[in-house]
């Protein structure tokens, strides 16, 4: 997962709003988001390398997300950072989400030097956290328009501004379909020059990785996810696949009530 916007408590009718671009080589195996019978009651997409997740939800209404931490020359960790989202998702839900969330990111706290550098984003009705191993501690974000792509929370960079301008601009409706939340991380021009990051992988890597939605030789943007939660705890979990930059299969929608709200 490579480029993350989500409003958080910005909206009157949906207490999350996210959607989100995975980026990875297209020789990568991958089975598109469905329901995994080994772990039950958990949606996700599936890495088949190396058996974790991206971007998961469960019917409990938890769900959770990973991105890469880019800095040029690569840090692999011992583990697959697939498994951090699982982590989460994968055990038996608490009453108490503040408090799992809270432990479970004092768990990464501790952890987090088993895995190359990651970003993690998590939460459960109005709860959510964030953390990563290129920070100290973790957070609770306050509410409002988020981004979250291969670098800290809320960094700047132009393909994470551009998605915080259009989901802002989306919010502003009362109600919006979920085409029009995948659109949002849907541009392909890359940006200018002067405005790019430098992250140690040099200019022509860098215009590549710029845009939302990134298509080039043997990598890029593999799958465009939307969720939304409403005030009723009800879940829309959207995914649209692609591979060199055109849509394979159509959309999956599955839709279900949590019992959080």
């Amino acid at each position: 997962m490579c480029l993350v916007a989500f409003a958080h408590r910005s909206h009157p009718r949906y207490p999350l709003v996210l959607v989100a671009n995975r980026d990875e080589f297209y020789n990568r195996p991958t089975a598109p988001a469905d329901w995994w019978p080994d772990i039950p009651g958990l949606l996700a997409g599936r890495d088949l390398q190396a058996g974790g997740t991206w971007l998961g939800a469960a019917s409990d209404g938890r769900w959770a997300l990973v991105t890469n931490y880019r800095e040029g020359q690569a840090a692999p960790g011992v583990r697959s950072r697939g498994e951090l989202p699982l982590g989460y998702l994968a055990k038996p839900a608490d009453p108490d989400q503040l408090t799992a969330l809270a432990t479970y990111g004092a768990h990464l706290d501790k952890e987090g030097h088993h895995y190359g550098g990651f970003n993690l984003l998590a939460g459960c009705g109005d709860r959510l956290l964030y953390c990563s191993n290129r920070r100290d501690g973790y957070q609770f974000p306050e509410p409002g328009i988020h981004t979250l792509s291969n670098h800290l929370l809320n960094t700047p960079w132009p393909k994470a501004e551009l998605a915080r301008l259009k989901l802002m601009g989306l919010l502003r409706k009362k109600d919006f379909s979920i085409d029009e939340l995948l659109t949002v991380l849907a541009d392909r021009a890359p940006f200018d020059d002067h405005s790019l990051p430098l992250t140690g992988v040099g200019l022509e890597m860098e215009r590549v990785l710029s845009p939302p939605f990134i298509v080039s030789d043997g990598y890029g943007t593999r799958c465009t996810t939307a969720l939304l939660v409403d005030n009723r705890g009800h879940m829309i979990f959207a995914e649209q696949n692609f591979e060199d930059g055109e849509k394979v299969g159509g959309l999956r929608l599955f839709q279900f009530d949590t019992g959080v709200n």
